[in-house]
């Protein structure tokens, strides 16, 4: 099994680009929609940096389920792109930079492209063998993506 991995999903959201694009370039609305943020609803959070956009931080510590790490948004296309640095403290460390990206469908629909991509350490390509660990983590994505379309819509 390879040490390198790259996951992408892909779905269309009934809401407009610039909605989903508020969604995800604003750390504090990630509460909204993010499939993570169900693991633990009582962990630390902590804002930094920019309000939102490039330059924008978030770092959780909580339970043994949503472990511990930070998200820093590096780079921007107002309403198309969005690139994050995810590092992972607990229960592994891991740097997986994600590169979302929007194309609208017209001015009501949007199709949304969540790729990332990292490195595994030994631990977890033991556990890769054990568990579909790109499985999980596909389908965590995809409920994150749909619940993304969700929230868009009800504040676009």
């Amino acid at each position: 099994m390879s040490a390198e991995f790259s996951i992408t999903r892909t779905a269309v959201l009934d809401a407009p680009a610039p909605a989903v694009f508020a969604q995800l370039e604003d750390f504090r609305k990630w509460r909204n929609w993010s499939f993570w943020e169900k693991t633990d609803p009582s962990m630390e959070r902590t804002f930094t940096g920019a309000e939102r956009g490039v330059g924008a931080r978030y770092a959780w510590k909580g339970n043994a389920k949503a472990g511990a790490g930070s998200m820093e948004i590096t780079g921007a296309a107002a309403g198309r792109q969005v690139l994050i640095e995810l590092r992972f403290l607990k229960p592994f460390k891991a740097t997986n930079p994600t590169v979302i990206t929007l194309e609208p469908l017209g001015p009501e629909r949007t199709e949304v492209t969540w790729q990332m991509t990292g490195t595994r350490g030994p631990v977890m390509r033991a556990l890769t063998r054990l568990v579909k660990v790109d499985d999980v983590l596909a389908q965590q994505i995809d409920e994150g993506l749909e619940a993304l379309g969700r929230a868009a819509a009800a504040e676009g």
